[in-house]
């Protein structure tokens, strides 16, 4: 009987594909999969180091991919939402749709395909809504810069939106809960780390990195956004459903409502 073995990748999307060829490849029995950050070694299983590598990715991914497109995609937008267990979740989707030359992952009878199906969904909501709540500030250094902080890892998913809309101009967009931005410096975008010791959300005070005709403009679009709203047909229920409020301190509308 193989001994039941937990594989440690580096947390990024390429390792997890590795971390899934090296399972089915040495047909290794998997007792987990976990990020090295938050690795633990189980009591009757052993620990095994998995290295990335892109070739291997890109077969695991081109393998999913030739199944479905709809489930290549679960998978990568799954992945993003960063739920507890997810790699497990996702080892045994990928294991179950290899299994069949059926539609498996319409199954919804089955719980991990249905989770899966739903947790793609929650990360495609936010991935739309990140689209729509962004707000650029811009610096003295011309450059367009937007804090986020959205509940899963949609960075990888908005950046193609932003390069084809705002293809003119630097931006950055930084997540503040896992603290790293994508740059784009009107060639390509980049993704960089940072730890910020400043969270930039809406002030009615100025702050100095941004320049004065933003804050004009902040103005305008603020007296704009309150002498169009009619107060007798303000329904704060449905907007708050449209716009949720742990957006709001990040929505230069939103300043004086924060």
């Amino acid at each position: 009987m193989k001994e039941a073995t937990i594989l440690i990748y580096d947390g990024s999307f390429n390792g997890f594909l590795t971390s899934i060829f090296k399972a089915f490849d040495e047909q290794i029995c998997i007792a987990d999969i976990q990020k090295n950050k938050v690795a633990q070694r189980g009591l009757f299983s052993q620990n095994e180091t998995v290295f990335t590598n892109v070739s291997q990715a890109k077969r695991v991914w081109n393998g999913i991919q030739k199944k479905s497109n709809t489930a290549i995609k679960n998978v990568y937008f799954a992945f993003l939402s960063e739920h507890s267990g997810i790699e497990m979740n996702l080892y045994y989707y990928i294991r179950k749709l290899f299994a069949t030359n059926q539609k498996v992952y319409t199954d919804y009878t089955d719980e991990t395909m249905l989770k899966i199906t739903q947790l793609a969904k929650s990360v495609g909501r936010e991935k739309h809504r990140m689209e729509a709540f962004v707000r650029f500030q811009k610096t003295k250094d011309d450059i367009y810069f937007a804090n986020i902080e959205p509940d899963f890892d949609v960075l990888p998913l908005i950046s193609k939106h932003f390069r084809s809309r705002y293809a003119d101009q630097q931006w950055l967009i930084y997540d503040v809960k896992r603290k790293y931005g994508i740059f784009y410096d009107l060639n390509s975008v980049q993704i960089i780390s940072l730890d910020l010791s400043e969270i930039h959300t809406n002030k009615l005070q100025r702050n100095d990195i941004f320049t004065s005709d933003e804050y004009e403009y902040q103005n305008m679009w603020n007296n704009y956004f309150k002498n169009t709203n009619i107060k007798s047909r303000i329904n704060r229920k449905l907007h708050t459903q449209h716009v949720p409020k742990r957006y709001w301190k990040y929505l230069s509308e939103k300043k004086e409502a924060v």
